[in-house]
């Protein structure tokens, strides 16, 4: 269906459904209305098994429903600012929570986890009316290769960010191996002996400290600059099979999305970390530059073979990809909008006492973003990606760039209009990763076996979202179909990237 309109109410609505005042939209929220940024996330949610849908809907009122936003209209009224505010109403579950009988069509022999995956990217052709509560709940009972059954809880980004969502759905969980436990999301050690004495060094040398403050403004400088000019469409990323370029005329918001996700190994993950010295962070990011340079270069090498643009020997093709045998065109700019939790914490705990006690907690789309370049290149050494993206991110987190984008937004919705505040569509991709539950945890009484959360109505061709669970480590992919047809082989390429850099960390003795 279409998007609809916003519906108007007067001041004589309905009393129940009144909120005193009636809390406006943040600028976040309303941007989230923009036809560029119409997002829309989506969980995945597999469970152990089978779903029995009258206790989750029985257990929605003591958990989803206990926060306002689940239970609210988003109403047009130009006495506040922004013009839509939210108005509490009664939430009908039947509106809201889907049930569908997944069963083959006319003798089809697709696999269920192809039934399963069509289903979820048909969500993405469709909005939810705003004459309701803007979220739905699709509980599929299909078993599939990762799980018995799954659910799909479909959010509009306007009720919260990914960070919200994920800790609300954490904080309505409970450890499978003390039900009555909340589960523990990973947290930043606190720093050693060595660290501390390392940073009253530098704190008492004025010279270093004086560098580290001009590195923090010029790089937010630099980081800003860019933001500035990658807006204002002056910067765009070089068109590339995964931005839509050779004639397809780039990702639309509009267009329908395909999700698929891949698990691999936590442990190979901090495996690498630990003989790196680096983050799960970085691991990933590294893993992702390395999986999309395995990924165009093959594209490229397929463009040469259409085209006849091969001016060496077409056997070096079978040779195997390298630093000096490669299709890759030069100085290719490939980035992406980086998204950032700028909350001092995730908030699981809050959100926990706010749905026993009815007090209020952080909420609400508190995201910036920075501009991450991921260079295009094969390289012989494996890990030689990681060490790219780490310095990269490196010189990132030495800056503000993140919380300046949050501000330039808000100034932007205030000043300029939704338009330019809208998230930049001159990226190839989108990218975000969110550490989850280090226990296994279970929803009114079903056990999960893994989270995959994603989003659709991005202005770009490519989302990437990293998120981990126990001992498992997610990558979401939400393509368009039009400019990625094969999403499950570039989830190949990132699967094969981390294994490389396991195998080069055990070779090169690195443990």
């Amino acid at each position: 269906m279409g998007v609809l309109k916003p519906i108007k109410v007067k001041a004589n609505v309905v009393e129940d459904q009144v909120m005193e005042g009636g809390e406006p939209l943040s600028p976040m929220a309303r941007m989230f209305h923009e036809p560029d940024s119409n997002v829309y996330i989506i969980a995945m949610i597999g469970f152990k098994t089978q779903i029995n849908p009258q206790v989750i809907k029985a257990n929605l009122v003591h958990t989803l429903l206990k926060h306002p936003r689940f239970s609210s209209l988003q109403v047009v009224d130009d006495t506040v600012a922004g013009g839509l505010k939210w108005i509490p109403t009664t939430v009908d579950l039947d509106n809201h929570v889907i049930v569908p009988k997944l069963e083959p069509l006319n003798n089809n022999m697709d696999s269920p986890d192809k039934i399963v995956e069509d289903y979820v990217s048909n969500l993405s052709k469709t909005t939810i009316e705003m004459s309701i509560p803007m979220w739905d709940l699709h509980l599929l009972n299909i078993k599939t290769s990762t799980a018995e059954s799954m659910a799909v809880l479909r959010v509009h980004h306007s009720l919260g960010d990914g960070t919200s969502l994920i800790s609300l759905f954490i904080a309505s969980t409970r450890k499978v191996s003390d039900p009555e436990t909340l589960p523990t999301l990973p947290t930043v050690k606190k720093a050693n002996s060595s660290t501390k004495s390392s940073r009253w060094f530098l704190g008492n040398n004025y010279l270093i400290r004086l560098w580290l403050v001009l590195s923090l403004f010029w790089n937010t400088f630099v980081g800003v600059l860019e933001l500035l000019a990658t807006v204002f469409m002056f910067l765009k990323d070089t068109e590339t099979p995964l931005k839509g370029g050779f004639g397809n005329g780039g990702a639309s918001a509009s267009t329908s999305r395909r999700f698929v996700h891949r698990m691999v190994s936590l442990d190979d993950a901090k495996l690498v970390k630990n003989a790196m010295n680096t983050t799960i962070n970085d691991v990933m990011l590294g893993v992702t530059q390395a999986g999309l340079s395995r990924y165009l270069n093959r594209k490229y090498g397929e463009l040469c073979v259409i085209y006849n643009l091969i001016l060496l020997d077409r056997s070096k093709m079978d040779k195997g990809a390298s630093e000096k045998n490669n299709n890759l065109p030069q100085n290719i700019r490939l980035r992406a909008t980086f998204f950032m939790n700028i909350r001092p914490s995730s908030g699981i705990q809050e959100l926990a006492n706010m749905m026993k006690k009815e007090t209020l907690a952080r909420w609400g789309n508190q995201i910036g973003y920075l501009l991450f370049p991921f260079t295009i290149a094969l390289r012989d050494d494996p890990l030689h990606y990681l060490r790219e993206a780490k310095a990269t991110m490196d010189r990132k987190k030495a800056s503000l760039e993140a919380s300046y984008s949050y501000f330039m937004a808000k100034y932007f919705l205030k000043f300029c209009g939704l338009k330019l505040a809208s998230f930049p569509s001159a990226t190839t991709l989108w990218f975000s990763n969110v550490p989850g539950p280090q226990e296994e945890v279970s929803y009114c009484g079903h056990p999960v076996a893994y989270i995959a959360p994603s989003c659709y109505g991005q202005p770009n061709g490519l989302m990437i979202h990293v998120v981990s669970y126990v001992n498992k480590m997610s990558f979401i992919l939400s393509v368009d179909e039009s400019i990625i047809p094969d999403p499950h082989q570039l989830c190949d390429d990132l699967e094969e990237s981390l294994n490389l850099m396991k195998n080069a960390v055990t070779e090169k003795g690195l443990l």
